[in-house]
């Protein structure tokens, strides 16, 4: 629910967002579905992402408070 949720933001902006996992397990493009889950990201799994494009700003903000709020879960 969490990705669906990520993917689904993400693919509102215009701007290229990538994920990685902090131990570089895994890259993932937010835009895609399959991709984000194939990072295995649990709760406490630390990421870093990289927005590029001309709302990134905009992009940034929204997923940050996505990820704040715990997806709506916690």
């Amino acid at each position: 629910r969490a990705a669906a949720q990520l993917v689904r933001l993400a693919s509102g902006f215009k701007s290229s967002i990538t994920i990685t996992r902090a131990d570089n397990q895994a890259f993932a493009e937010a835009k895609s579905m399959l991709s984000v889950l194939t990072l295995a990201a649990s709760i406490n799994t630390t990421l870093q992402i990289n927005i590029t494009g001309e709302d990134e700003a905009a992009a940034y903000d929204a997923i940050s408070d996505l990820f704040v709020s715990g997806f709506g879960e916690i």
